[in-house]
């Protein structure tokens, strides 16, 4: 069985995403990791903030594949660097595919909190799919 890593910022990828996935893993046999990175997204946030979110946003997410028959686990990193994270746990976990859901941010903000998805891309010997945040379709 080959295994899919999803990573996850926000709760919208659970409604945009958790479908199409779902179906992707279906057709390819395939478990699924979800991963969300624990990071503030405001400078006076606390840590234990930017857990529950993320801890939110997994349940979210594993709770929809695993109602659509899809073998899910929620995974949550802590790390300054979010692309090494997903990266190193892609590697680890042995997935074969990393799904990535855009979340639409400008060029501006992403040169201030860094491009995840490029780094992503740049860095991995495993495939990327790209979902772009406007992408309402199927696999």
């Amino acid at each position: 069985m080959s295994q899919l890593l999803v990573a996850v910022s926000s709760p919208w990828a659970s409604d945009k995403l958790a479908q199409p996935i779902a179906d992707l893993a279906r057709r390819l046999d395939a478990s699924v990791f979800v991963a969300h990175v624990a990071t503030l997204q405001e400078t006076d946030e606390h840590e234990s903030d930017a857990t529950q979110r993320g801890e939110q946003t997994l349940q979210l997410f594993t709770d929809r594949l695993k109602q659509a028959g899809v073998e899910a686990e929620g995974i949550m990193l802590f790390s300054d660097d979010t692309a090494k994270a997903i990266l190193n746990t892609a590697r680890a976990r042995n997935c074969s595919l990393i799904v990535l859901g855009l979340t639409g941010k400008g060029v501006l903000k992403r040169l201030i909190a860094g491009d995840v998805p490029t780094n992503i891309i740049r860095s991995s010997e495993i495939p990327v799919l790209l979902c772009p945040a406007n992408w309402d379709g199927s696999i």
